[in-house]
């Protein structure tokens, strides 16, 4: 006689899948545009949210605080909301974090790294919205390295067309930026310095008796 088998009910179900609680981290390099009604850390939360409630059948929740980094680079961990992240996740309170992209956590492979140490330590793991990875694979992580790579490689050369672009402003005589030296001001038309007469005649005042006792 065939023993009869009884289904789980749904109650019972839900209490077999475990809860993960799931942190949206965002960040933006620039405080441009922060100010609108709907901004890029908005775009990045909704688009973290949404992948969260797609996995609600897996147990997945999302956390009611928010970590959002306006206005700071991805080339170092001195963010705010990110300290606090790393704080939650230390106190074992997050079991997930999800971000947009990989670069909006970390442009650096060093630092990004000894997060991902941080991670596994607490069983802590990462999802990237629009980037399709595991890292609990060799495979995944590989990816991941590759992803994060291409992120750094584009923060430096960012900064190497910006310093390139200083020097060749200043090969032209044009003023780079910042506040012009004693004796000049900045033309706005041409954007360049030009000598500023009554600055450069009292700063001249005050430097002879220096060289007379010289």
């Amino acid at each position: 006689m065939r023993k009869a088998t009884t289904t789980p009910s749904r109650p019972e179900l839900r209490a077999a899948v475990k809860s993960v609680r799931c942190a949206v981290y965002t960040r933006k390099s620039t405080e441009e545009g922060l100010e609108q009604e709907f901004n890029s850390l908005d775009a990045q939360r909704e688009a973290g949210e949404a992948y969260v409630r797609s996995q609600t059948g897996e147990g997945w929740a999302l956390l009611p605080d928010r970590y959002d980094d306006g206005g700071f680079t991805g080339g170092n961990t001195d963010r705010p909301a990110l300290q606090r992240l790393m704080a939650d996740i230390e106190a074992g309170k997050v079991d997930c974090v999800v971000v947009y992209k990989v670069d909006r956590l970390s442009r650096s492979l060093l630092d990004f790294a000894g997060m991902m140490q941080t991670f596994e330590k607490h069983k802590v793991s990462f999802v990237s919205v629009t980037q399709q990875f595991n890292t609990a694979t060799s495979m995944g992580r590989l990816v991941l390295n590759v992803l994060l790579s291409f992120a750094q490689f584009e923060r430096e050369i960012i900064s190497e067309r910006t310093r390139d672009k200083i020097a060749a402003t200043r090969r032209k005589g044009k003023w780079a930026g910042g506040h012009p030296l004693l004796g000049y001001d900045i033309e706005p038309q041409r954007y360049r310095l030009v000598v500023n007469h009554p600055e450069a005649e009292s700063q001249q005042q005050r430097d002879k008796p220096r060289h007379q006792n010289q």
